[in-house]
């Protein structure tokens, strides 16, 4: 599209009449300005200049912080308050100041009397919290489908296995929906229409709890928003206006990016002749200005995507609006790659390493898995102990600082991983082949290597540059089938191809070996104070050759991932230590903070009152008190289920940094893991952060120079580095949510049960237990004759009263509170990927929040294949 020529002139687009603007909100009727006579009406506030931010924040009267805005209610946005405490809503688009989610801004907090009043029961908590997926990754225990579109071409349906992944093993993957959060809501046991509050509406004349502080933006700082959005054109209403035979409206998806004007110039040529061709068709914009007298920005349309609804324009909107980078690779970037094919190590460089490549040393991973960045080996001592390795592809041998290839690298910071497909960091030369530890091939590695005790316990350690020859790539499955039967002699048909230098019967003695370590490794961690947090992971099965999906299952994380978690953990622990102690101004680190005080204070309270004991003290005793305040019974899985959704609310996103930057050491802690120091070593393949480890690393045994970045720089790239993880991590959940709004639309309804999360005096929330997502349950939706809200103590209760199927029945009653089981139908409706969840007539009327019921209609939730019938 011509995206040059045709540029508006922003100066010159107000709002024209007959088109929707958006409605001041209360917030925004406080901050307009009194219109002046002879000029435009100014809508925004101009920005402050650079030097009065600067000595405003000095001067501790401005606040600076991260925008989030609510998806569910765009008109409300927050920042963080720097002290940890409630945070900051800033009321309303005029008050935002035409900044968009994710940028870093400028406030400055507005007059007592205009901040807002929370009611101590938290009815109102709905407005505090709108992290979009915020849960901490360091936090949750299950395991990222890291590779997609990975299937063998003589299978019928690609299956997307979930990959282990350390990321995730220090966490994992949190599937949130996009429920952007009412979070603290689900949590508020007083969400009713009766007023426990203050009966004082006057700010000034309340305590402090009382009120959440509110603030307008006054400077963006960073627009840490692409500027990109995916959704869809239509005509100007006022046909007798200039701008109509100039300008089209850009409607975007996400409501919380504003209505744009593009050049009738950018779209297609008989867009206004045929308008309704194109009421379907998705458009990638780019935003490249939004002036203070307008309710609308200008931009430019960059490409028609395709239609609304199907996977690959969905796909690529997704990807553009995060700013990921999925182009090819320029020739620049591919000269950087070894040019002589087959590649082969040098005779030189084989003398620099340690040669392991008699040892028997194997990879574990999905089946579909191609781009292999870690291996395992365990040999047993004549002294009883065990020599354990863990050895990783030595990507930066072919990422060499200052390239090309580096740039690019450093740039994408790591790989996207979709439903469908994966958006690598590196070429798939590398990826999949050069750097990859392919079976029988001869590979490049970085090694930690320990001397344990069968129970774990480190007698020696060693770190270096090493060459090795994987003899089998094994699955989880294989592994797995290898513990659960560990004197069973699996035939060679059971297994890939095995190299002809060691056996089937060696390769199964060093799986069990390694899983006797790790069972007492995990078993220490969790002693020593760990937490972890298993949230369910939804994984599809896709039709090898439409694409679509044909069926998904909550992927279940068993000991075989376990097994490669503790020990991918414990050498990037092993690592962090050894740059750190090397390079204590330069390493490259990954810190977890403690939980947010206010919501973890909250988070307490909604405990108490629905009288669970739960130790927050520490991450360890939260562990603790999960593992054990819960029986095995499906109701009790069901709520630990729940409750584990919640506590993760709290939790901050675990951060890569440089320790020059950091003055105070306490500040490395990871809170997840209950570790001083933690870094990223093992996935140098799909994480750049890894690349700069294995530098170090090398730097610090001589193998290298130390690396020429300042301080100042590699914090900066850490910056970069936690940006694109929270980019590449929001596409993955979207690419999840995507692929499931599919599924329902072509193989719903979809029955399941689903717990009750939260209360509200007209709907509830629930968490749908087959599939792992949350979903709103509104009683207008549903056919009752009536519903009433009360609070049994402090406890909000619905209680349903459901139309008689006959005339001459009674209503049948049913009492909706927290944790209640409840059967739920997801069903299509409205847009191409809209689906809604409605409640399942019951026949037994109460459950109490003890558990006790009447007959389960449903089967399984925990890991029941659903497909296409």
């Amino acid at each position: 599209m011509n995206n040059s020529d045709s540029r508006i002139n922003p100066r010159q687009l107000g709002t024209p009449r007959g088109s929707y603007a958006a409605v001041p909100t209360s917030g925004d009727r406080k901050n307009l300005n009194k219109p002046t006579r002879g000029r435009k009406k100014s809508i925004f506030e101009a920005y402050m200049s650079k030097e009065d931010v600067s000595a405003g924040l000095k001067r501790g009267e401005l606040i600076q912080g991260p925008l989030r805005i609510n998806p569910k209610k765009y008109h409300e946005a927050f920042i963080p308050s720097p002290d940890g405490t409630r945070d900051i809503f800033i009321d309303g688009v005029v008050a935002r100041n035409r900044a968009l989610n994710g940028d870093i801004v400028v406030v400055k907090l507005l007059p007592r009397d205009q901040w807002k009043v929370i009611k101590p029961d938290g009815s109102d908590k709905e407005t505090e919290v709108t992290h979009e997926s915020d849960v901490s990754e360091d936090m949750l225990g299950t395991c990222i489908p890291q590779e997609t579109a990975k299937g063998d071409a003589q299978s019928p349906d690609v299956i997307i296995e979930a990959q282990f992944d350390d990321n995730d093993a220090e966490h994992g993957q949190d599937h949130l929906q996009d429920i952007l959060t009412d979070d603290i809501k689900k949590l508020s046991l007083d969400t009713g229409e009766k007023d426990d509050g203050p009966k004082v509406s006057d700010p000034r004349l309340l305590q402090d709890e009382f009120l959440q502080r509110t603030a307008k933006v006054v400077y963006i700082l960073e627009k840490k928003h692409s500027r990109a959005a995916t959704g869809f054109i239509k005509l100007l209403a006022d046909r007798n206006s200039e701008l109509f035979k100039r300008c089209a409206m850009f409607s975007p998806m996400d409501h919380r990016v504003p209505r744009v004007y593009v050049p009738l110039a950018d779209c297609p040529p008989d867009f206004v002749t045929k308008p309704e061709t194109y009421s379907q068709m998705l458009f990638i914009c780019r935003i490249v200005d939004w002036k203070e007298d307008s309710n609308f920005a200008s931009g430019y349309l960059c490409k028609s995507l395709g239609q609304a609804g199907e996977i690959e324009p969905e796909s690529e909107g997704i990807l553009t609006e995060y700013g990921v980078d999925f182009s090819d690779f320029s020739p620049e970037v591919l000269e950087c790659l070894p040019q002589n094919l087959p590649w082969v190590i040098s005779p030189e460089e084989l003398a620099k390493r340690r040669d392991l490549r008699k040892e028997c040393i194997f990879t574990i991973d999905p089946s579909t898995a191609r781009d292999l960045d870690d291996a395992l080996s365990c040999k047993q001592l004549p002294d009883g102990n065990l020599e354990v390795g863990v050895h990783i592809a030595d990507v930066s041998y072919f990422v060499l600082e200052e390239t090309a290839l580096d740039k690019v690298a450093s740039e994408r910071a790591t790989s996207v991983y979709l439903v469908q497909k994966v958006i690598p960091m590196l070429p798939r030369l590398l990826c999949e082949e050069l750097c990859s530890l392919n079976p029988m091939r001869d590979r490049l590695t970085f090694s930690v290597m320990w001397k344990l005790t069968p129970e774990g316990k480190i007698l020696d350690e060693w770190f270096g540059r090493t060459v090795i020859c994987s003899c089998v790539k094994l699955s989880y499955d294989h592994a797995q089938s290898m513990i659960d039967s560990p004197g069973k002699v699996l035939s060679p048909e059971e297994l890939p191809p095995v190299s002809p230098q060691h056996s089937i019967a060696e390769i199964q003695e060093a799986v069990l070996n390694l899983h006797r370590v790790a069972q007492n490794l995990r078993k220490q961690r969790f002693t020593e104070g760990a937490l972890h947090l298993d949230q369910m992971k939804l994984s599809f099965t896709l039709d090898q050759e439409s694409g679509m999906p044909q069926g998904c299952y909550i992927y279940q994380y068993r000991d075989s991932n376990k097994l490669v978690e503790e020990f991918m953990l414990l050498a990037n622990m092993a690592v962090a230590h050894q740059i750190y102690r090397s390079f204590p101004e330069q390493a490259f680190l990954r810190r977890h903070p403690p939980p947010q005080t206010k919501l973890l204070k909250d988070l307490m309270d909604f405990c108490n009152q629905v009288g669970l004991n739960i130790d927050f003290s520490s991450a360890g005793t939260l562990h603790k008190s999960l593992s054990e305040t819960f029986g095995a019974d499906q109701y009790s899985r069901a709520r630990k289920e729940v409750l584990t959704y919640m506590f993760s609310r709290p939790m901050q996103m675990a951060l890569y940094f440089c320790t020059g930057v950091l003055e105070d050491e306490t500040l490395f802690q990871h809170y997840a893991l209950n570790v001083p120091f933690y870094t990223h070593f093992t996935s140098p393949i799909r994480r750049y952060a890894d690349i700069i480890v294995h530098r170090l690393l090398s730097a610090s045994l001589g193998a290298r120079s130390p690396i020429m970045m300042e301080k100042e720089a590699i914090q900066k790239q850490a910056d970069h580095c936690n940006d694109r993880k929270m980019a590449s991590k929001r596409v993955q959940e979207l690419s999840a949510d995507l692929f499931f709004s599919i599924f329902v639309r072509e193989c719903g309804p979809l029955e399941s049960e689903a717990m009750v999360m939260g209360v509200l005096s007209k709907a509830f929330d629930v968490l749908v237990l087959k599939f792992g997502v949350q979903k709103r349950i509104y009683c207008n939706a549903l056919p009752l004759v009536d519903f009433r809200f009360q609070k049994a103590g402090k406890k909000p209760e619905l209680t349903l009263l459901w139309q008689p199927e006959e005339l001459e029945e009674e209503s049948v009653p049913q009492v909706i509170t927290i944790f209640t089981l409840v059967e739920v139908v997801l069903t299509a409706d409205g847009g191409p990927l809209k689906y809604s969840a409605l409640l399942k007539r019951t026949e037994w009327g109460y459950v109490s929040p003890g558990g006790e019921r009447g007959r389960l209609h449903h089967p399984r939730w925990d890991g029941d294949a659903v497909g296409c019938i």
